[in-house]
């Protein structure tokens, strides 16, 4: 049911999503929210890490950011001070709910859950459709591989509607929004696209550009195999004449100077691991023809922005949390035949048969359709 409203709310602070992925896939509700409430102002709590994510976003007004192990009271007080008259809260967990009631503000909506609910003025129930993405054990994981039946879960996950994006519009909709799905949406400038192709050294590049995203902050079970990677790598760019950008963070840079090393010269590959902020990340994904990545942050930025993605999907759920608006043609999500998956672990403790499942070929060929 949602809430009624004689005045419009003026104020709205929005308490948002704590990683990247997630934070992405929380934008179609937050276009939904500005759509219902045009004239209001949407402020958005946000870790430090992700706000530049949100600059130029048609749906924020602001951003308010956090530091990681910034205290629930100091958080409130920085919210009392924006005289917010209605929040909404995404995340789940308790202490989310409890940053806005100790920032008094008068509505508070979030989803029902253990621990918090005390601090909302209106819970939200889960929706019919809502898949919980519930690890298997590894026993589980045995017995599947040796035919066992143990649950329902690719059916459950078949679900047109268990996407993730279906659970913030349904909270976005408790307000009296369109709960109907948008794309994920980012904005990067053309100025920000040119500084980042200067920067990088991108602006004599004789072939297209592709992008190559081979780690995952999860863990090894969403990686596809690296030596993969550069087997896959090296085909395309032998195609298309390609220049790969290298994409990761800090600790991803033992896997992409392996992949450098491997592809060769600068020419054929620049590696940008942990060398790039934000906002010049965003503009480099928005530069590449297709993006060839694993299931993480960077895949849904890259869609969002409008980049075709190839992703091998192993431990994870393409139709739960894959990228871009559910069915979206442009996007290659490649899943094995593997009985045990989605299993949700971060290792796999049999023979990580789901990634090992897709072959070279199957991607490469993927890549080369969604690059055309």
């Amino acid at each position: 049911m949602s809430v009624s409203f004689h005045i419009p709310p003026r104020r709205i602070l929005v308490r948002g999503t704590n990683w990247l992925g997630d934070a992405v896939m929380t934008t179609p509700a937050l276009l939904r929210l500005r759509e219902k409430f045009p004239d209001a102002h949407i402020a958005l709590l946000s870790q430090s890490k992700l706000t530049e994510l949100w600059q130029q976003h048609p749906a924020i007004n602001e951003t308010t950011p956090f530091a990681i192990g910034e205290s629930a009271f100091a958080i409130a007080k920085k919210l009392r001070a924006g005289k917010f008259d209605l929040a909404l809260v995404l995340p789940n967990s308790p202490r989310s709910a409890l940053e806005t009631f100790l920032a008094h503000i008068p509505r508070r909506v979030g989803y029902s859950r253990p621990w918090r609910n005390f601090f909302l003025t209106q819970t939200v129930s889960s929706r019919a459709e809502a898949v919980k993405m519930r690890k298997r054990s590894a026993g589980e994981i045995r017995s599947l591989i040796t035919g066992g039946k143990i649950g329902n879960r690719k059916s459950e996950i078949g679900n047109s509607n268990a996407h993730q994006i279906h659970e913030y519009l349904h909270l976005a909709a408790a307000l009296g929004a369109n709960p109907e799905p948008l794309a994920p949406e980012l904005t990067v400038t053309l100025d920000e696209i040119a500084a980042a192709r200067k920067t990088f050294g991108l602006e004599n590049a004789a072939g297209p550009i592709f992008g190559l995203n081979p780690g995952a902050e999860y863990g090894p079970a969403k990686r596809w195999p690296v030596e993969n990677f550069i087997t896959a790598a090296k085909a395309i760019q032998q195609h298309t004449r390609c220049t790969w950008i290298l994409f990761g963070g800090k600790n991803d840079a033992v896997l992409t100077n392996q992949i450098e090393s491997a592809i060769g010269n600068r020419q054929s590959a620049i590696n940008l691991a942990g060398k790039t902020s934000l906002r010049e990340l965003m503009a480099l994904l928005k530069l590449c023809r297709v993006v060839l990545t694993n299931d993480t942050g960077p895949m849904h930025v890259a869609a969002a922005l409008g980049t075709p993605v190839v992703v091998p999907f192993g431990s994870t759920s393409p139709e739960l949390t894959g990228p871009g608006r559910p069915g979206d043609t442009r996007h290659r999500l490649l899943k094995s035949d593997a009985p045990c998956s989605p299993c949700f672990l971060r290792e796999c403790p049999i023979d990580f048969r789901c990634m090992n499942g897709l072959s070279v070929e199957r991607v490469v060929a993927a890549v080369m359709e969604a690059g055309s």
